[in-house]
């Protein structure tokens, strides 16, 4: 064989192992770019699709599904314009929380009777004092509430660094005079819940406004809201709460839930399967936050006694005193906001803030 056969032999060779190393390398590159940057993208999309098909019935324990929702979390929200909106017409004609969320002067006349949210044989007439203290209309009568915090009172929020980043949020709804920090649940305050039982504590007939003044104002020139006419015995000290604070913190307007709207949102979730008691005041908010808010971001909201880290956590971000057994079932309606989270109606947020 002559020398330039040889030549010609080594050349080919040469190419062809060139060739081979660029082919190695390429593979190398796309594989671990695919492991890298696919396989975790593939894998958010399986779990937003298994947590989507979610359902209140399942036999959900926590301590198996850490890990999943670890890393949900971890993965990019994605927002469903088409899902939102569907939810949003959804809750508006059955509910409407824009137009009969709470009693206004616009939606109520005098001597209109109130059927009680839990005994609909029994109800309140409205009288001419009553009708007076009302609101005039909504404030997001003119306005879209845009991007809404709705701060919820689990342990997970401790040490959460959210307080920024709720405060950043166009419209933020809180419960049950939870204490507020600049540090993880953040300061700002649009709309509070007050339960009739804390009003009974505060024994305003008998020691004065002066304690339950200090708490309030805390909360700036929120709204504060307060459930007068689930339960008969629940509405005069409501009514009397009312009349005793609107001159002392006239910039903090105190207002009624409709029963009417609340009984209509029971029924709407128990025709989708979630059968129980009496929703929290706090699925009932994250419903008016879907109707009313372009973007809905959740915080707080975990019924579980561990994190995501499988740590040990309190009930409340303040204390550790558990739910009065029976009457809500929080497990439940947190696999539906799961599931809303899954299919981009709204965003949880179960770890800490960036």
């Amino acid at each position: 064989m002559d020398q330039r056969c040889l030549t010609r032999i080594f050349v080919l060779l040469s190419l062809l192992i060139t060739f081979t190393i660029l082919y190695i390398v390429f593979f190398e590159i796309n594989t671990t770019t695919r492991v890298l940057y696919g396989l975790p993208r593939v894998h958010c999309m399986e779990l937003r699709h298994k947590f989507s098909i979610i359902t209140p019935d399942s036999n959900f324990d926590i301590m198996n599904f850490t890990e999943d929702l670890s890393f949900l979390m971890s993965c990019p929200p994605v927002s469903n314009i088409t899902i939102k909106e569907l939810h949003r017409v959804r809750l508006r004609s059955c509910c409407n929380a824009t137009g009969v969320l709470y009693f206004t002067k616009q939606n109520t006349a005098v001597n209109d009777s109130i059927p009680y949210e839990t005994n609909s044989k029994r109800s309140y007439k409205v009288n001419t004092e009553v009708h007076g203290m009302l609101p005039e209309v909504f404030p997001w009568r003119k306005r879209a509430l845009g991007r809404c915090a709705v701060v919820g009172s689990g342990g997970i929020l401790n040490n959460s660094s959210c307080g920024r980043e709720i405060d950043s949020a166009d419209y933020v709804i809180r419960f049950n005079m939870a204490p507020i920090n600049d540090s993880d649940v953040g300061l700002k305050t649009d709309l509070l819940t007050v339960n009739p039982s804390q009003l009974t504590r505060f024994k305003i007939a008998k020691v004065g406004p002066d304690l339950l003044v200090h708490r309030l104002i805390v909360y700036g020139n929120s709204s504060i809201i307060i459930p007068a006419f689930s339960y008969s015995y629940n509405t005069q000290l409501a009514i009397n709460t009312l009349k005793v604070l609107r001159p002392i913190i006239p910039h903090q307007q105190i207002v009624f839930f409709s029963p009417n709207y609340l009984k209509k949102l029971s029924g709407l979730w128990k025709g989708r399967g979630l059968k129980v008691t009496r929703l929290s005041t706090g699925f009932m908010l994250i419903n008016v936050a879907l109707e009313l808010c372009d973007h809905v971001h959740v915080y707080g909201f975990w019924p579980f006694d561990i994190n995501l880290q499988q740590q040990d956590v309190p009930h409340h971000y303040y204390d550790n005193v558990g739910p009065k057994q029976g009457v809500h079932s929080m497990p439940k309606e947190f696999l539906n906001l799961l599931q809303l989270h899954s299919q981009g109606a709204l965003t949880l947020h179960l770890q800490p803030c960036s």
